[in-house]
């Protein structure tokens, strides 16, 4: 990672800035923003309904901010590598990618590992690791195929991966099937991760394994669809018109395919797919019109995006961080009156957050606030400053 003083962020998840989108900084910044919020409630035990992820089949807000990141990331790229797709994207460009991917994973492969740094059950897979593979799947399909040819590739991964779960027999079930521990994807984890490097909650499946990365593709796959669609020479209200269309349609057809291909995170179904990249397109086309085409380029009316274009151009850092830090504070340990001791974490909540609330799930939600406005605090000092940590 290096530190810069001027405004060219990374591909991964930020335009340059010659080309750059701030409804597109700003998109990002709110689900960034989003992650923060629903990874650190102050109290587990109690947290709001929406901001928890939804048990199995079916889906909450909490569940739409991962794959709003990936479309994000497919879009990003059409930004960054746009002008290398049309000098060819000869060999240098590919080293990069390979190694801002390579880069991301071991980010992500650092965080499984602490703080015990045990290989014999560290998680191979996470959150960070999707994403450096969504990355660099997406960035050489963008550098070497057409957006009709990417469509394609789209619906051919939806519609393999829906036959994949539910036509192929599960080995040692014995027939296809989509419940927890039992599907195919589930399978594959436990085979080649095995169950000593999957997420620990789930014991012998991952809900960023190996065979749900497929269709995390095609969710980045939409962002690039959408990317070519933007970057496009028409009209910015007709392309505010198409995007809610399409966006509408999309998410329609998730809903339809739900019937029979249930919507469901952890499998990353297609359905789901649909669904989450229709919303983001909606999300995308809401910003886009506020931001940069209402506004018209004038600072004063684009300053309520601000805070979140704060959070977007820093947005693996803070990621990254914000998933370090409560762990170190973990570690931490602060003895109390009768002699026990509790975490710094814990010790800083109970103190000074949750006291004023007498109901616990209030106190969690103000806890989890209040890390995402300190970040804020840390980030806006970063934006006014020009610091862009690149990956």
């Amino acid at each position: 990672m290096q530190t810069s003083f001027t405004y060219q962020p990374s591909s991964i998840g930020t335009p340059v800035a010659s080309t750059r989108l701030l409804s597109l900084d700003a998109f990002r910044g709110i689900t960034v923003a989003g992650m923060i919020l629903v990874n650190n409630p102050g109290d587990w035990g109690h947290i709001y309904a929406p901001l928890e992820h939804a048990h199995w089949h079916g889906w909450t807000p909490t569940d739409l901010i991962f794959p709003f990141f990936l479309f994000i990331v497919g879009v990003s790229i059409t930004y960054a590598l746009g002008g290398e797709r049309e000098r060819g994207g000869g060999k240098g460009v590919v080293q990069k990618i390979v190694k801002r991917s390579i880069t991301l994973f071991l980010l992500g492969l650092f965080l499984n590992f602490f703080p015990k740094f045990d290989i014999s059950t560290v998680r191979v897979m996470g959150v960070l690791q999707r994403i450096a593979l969504v990355y660099l799947v997406c960035s050489l399909i963008f550098l070497r195929t057409s957006p009709r040819q990417q469509g394609w590739l789209l619906a051919i991964l939806l519609i393999g991966y829906w036959l994949l779960l539910t036509v192929v027999p599960v080995p040692g079930v014995g027939y296809p099937n989509l419940e927890p521990e039992s599907n195919f994807a589930a399978w594959v984890d436990r085979t080649i991760l095995t169950p000593a490097h999957v997420y620990k909650p789930a014991k012998v499946w991952d809900p960023e394994g190996l065979i749900s990365t497929i269709p995390a593709i095609g969710t980045g796959l939409v962002g690039l669809l959408t990317g070519r669609w933007l970057r496009s020479n028409r009209d910015a209200t007709e392309k505010v018109a198409w995007l809610f269309a399409v966006g509408c349609l999309v998410t329609l057809g998730g809903l339809i395919w739900d019937g029979f291909f249930p919507i469901n995170k952890a499998l990353w179904t297609s359905s789901y797919v649909l669904l989450a990249g229709g919303l983001a397109m909606l999300g995308l086309a809401l910003c886009y019109w506020f931001i940069d085409v209402q506004a018209g380029g004038a600072t004063g009316r684009q300053r309520w995006a601000m805070p979140f274009v704060a959070f977007g151009v820093n947005a693996i850092t803070v990621f990254f961080l914000s998933g370090l830090i409560p762990r170190i504070m973990s570690l931490i340990k602060v003895a109390q009156p009768d002699g026990s001791e509790v975490n710094l974490r814990d010790y800083l909540y109970r103190t000074f957050i949750a006291p004023p609330f007498t109901d616990p799930k209030n106190a969690s939600l103000a806890g989890a606030l209040t890390f995402v406005l300190i970040w804020f605090g840390i980030l806006w000092w970063m934006w006014k400053k020009r610091v862009i940590v690149k990956v």
